[in-house]
């Protein structure tokens, strides 16, 4: 059992770095073309992969929610789409940190929605984390930047995706559910892509940009971006099959740490000390809530 939880923590680990990898590959990308349509190429390489999967082994499932397929597979496309904006905007640690908080509103989904009880440590982890969010955003609602709110709703559209898995797994095969998520995640942007070669807004230019076809040097990006989300995800899902989600999830939180070095050599600034505590609470919380399934 403990070589189970030990091989668990290492495949997270590594998963954790190969996401915060993905996400310096990303922002790199998003100096020569949109955040959309960094988006688009993240997604049309899974969809490959997943394609190919069902092609060699087919879907073993009961189907019949549809329509709550559709609603997962969107709340993550525009959870996605908000955090590599993010990426683009923002140290690569601070937009890791705002995905973070999925766990926060999870939790409160999965009390809403599924009846799931959270417990003194959940409410408390969900306490931590809102405080968390106050020091990441500076206190001040009137001075909330963009990427604050965007940031906020990428924590909330995967807090729904990730509750909405819960009921979906008991009538889908696990590739379906990431599949309907990285299908919309790729026809989404080639729509958003086509409005914004006709109509652009400063405010909305995460949501609308030109498509611009990516240079010699993009291509290598693109494939690593590709390689390390695909890899980033099956080591994630390794990690969840050897050891309790408690455990797992308490150490997923590294990827910030990863970020933090990763983003400096990007030429990211260290955190600040009130972003470090706003970080650190969010861990925090994280782990809280997290504690309830160990």
């Amino acid at each position: 059992m403990e070589d189970q939880v030990l091989k668990g923590a290492k495949y997270m680990l590594f998963a954790s770095l190969l996401f915060a990898f993905m996400g310096a590959v990303a922002k790199e990308l998003s100096n020569s073309m949109s955040s959309i349509e960094v988006v688009f190429f993240r997604n049309v390489f899974g969809v490959v992969l997943i394609l190919i999967s069902i092609y060699r082994k087919p879907l073993s499932q009961v189907g019949g929610k549809m329509w709550l397929l559709i609603f997962r597979g969107m709340a993550g496309f525009i959870a996605l789409l908000f955090f590599f904006y993010n990426i683009a905007q923002i140290p690569l640690a601070e937009a890791m940190t705002f995905s973070k908080t999925s766990t926060i509103f999870s939790a409160i989904f999965a009390y809403l929605f599924v009846q799931e009880k959270l417990g003194f440590r959940g409410w408390l982890g969900v306490f931590v984390g809102f405080i968390g969010i106050l020091f990441m955003t500076g206190f001040n609602p009137d001075n909330l930047e963009k990427t604050d709110y965007l940031g906020i709703l990428c924590g909330v559209g995967a807090g729904l995706a990730y509750t909405s898995i819960r009921e979906l797994r008991k009538f889908y095969d696990s590739r379906a559910i990431v599949l309907s998520f990285m299908t919309i995640g790729t026809i989404g942007p080639l729509i958003l892509l086509l409005i914004g070669s006709f109509y652009t807004n400063p405010d909305l230019d995460f949501l609308f940009a030109s498509f611009v076809v990516p240079k010699a040097n993009d291509w290598y990006f693109i494939v690593l971006l590709g390689i390390t989300a695909t890899f980033a995800q099956i080591y994630m899902t390794k990690a969840y099959s050897c050891a309790k989600a408690g455990i797992i999830g308490t150490i997923s939180y590294s990827n910030i740490a990863f970020s933090i070095i990763l983003g400096i050599f990007l030429g990211d600034a260290f955190p600040d000390i009130w972003i470090s505590f706003g970080i650190l609470l969010i861990v925090l919380s994280g782990l809280l809530v997290s504690s309830k399934k160990s």
